[in-house]
């Protein structure tokens, strides 16, 4: 178990975080290391999802269901592909590599992956969720703890941030 679980002060928190970390390691561990092909890396990017997981339990509702996989699993692939990212620009194939079963063209000028590498974190995770993975706002408003109003105004929002970047882009 993973030194993180000490710093939980509720006894009910740590039950579901060592459930959760039990149902999905290995889960974890397959999603970063297929991004990041190496599994020392893999294991640091399983490391650095545990202390988000941790820092977000309020956010998590029943441990064996389809929007706790969906987040465990999201929070995974951001944190490799963080990683990549710091030590370098994430390559158009890394980028596709690190979405496998999915086909995707993106622009050849990479404004599209640029753009999306610049964005908040938050923004680009419900983008992701949103437009690629194809939840549905009201999905994502139940995922995030959020009503779908809210859920609305901050997909708009983010692609507002992804539009103004585009031009950013665009302009340089």
């Amino acid at each position: 178990m993973p030194v993180q679980v000490q710093t939980i002060e509720s006894e009910e928190s740590r039950s579901k975080y060592e459930a959760i970390y039990k149902e999905y390691r290995f889960l974890m561990f397959s999603a970063a290391n297929s991004i990041l092909k190496n599994p020392y890396d893999a294991e640091d990017a399983v490391h650095q999802a545990i202390i988000a997981i941790i820092d977000n339990m309020d956010k998590i509702g029943a441990i064996d269901c389809p929007e706790t996989k969906s987040y465990v699993i999201t929070i995974t692939k951001h944190k490799a592909i963080d990683m990549l990212r710091s030590r370098k620009r994430l390559s158009l194939e890394e980028l596709i590599d690190a979405f496998p079963g999915k086909n995707i063209s993106f622009p050849e000028d990479r404004s599209l992956i640029d753009s999306m590498a610049i964005l908040p974190e938050r923004y680009r995770e419900i983008l992701l969720l949103r437009f690629y993975d194809g939840y549905s706002t009201k999905e994502l408003a139940r995922m995030m703890h959020m009503n779908t109003g809210s859920m609305q105004k901050l997909i708009w929002r983010a692609k507002g941030a992804l539009r103004k970047q585009l031009d950013i882009d665009g302009e340089s």
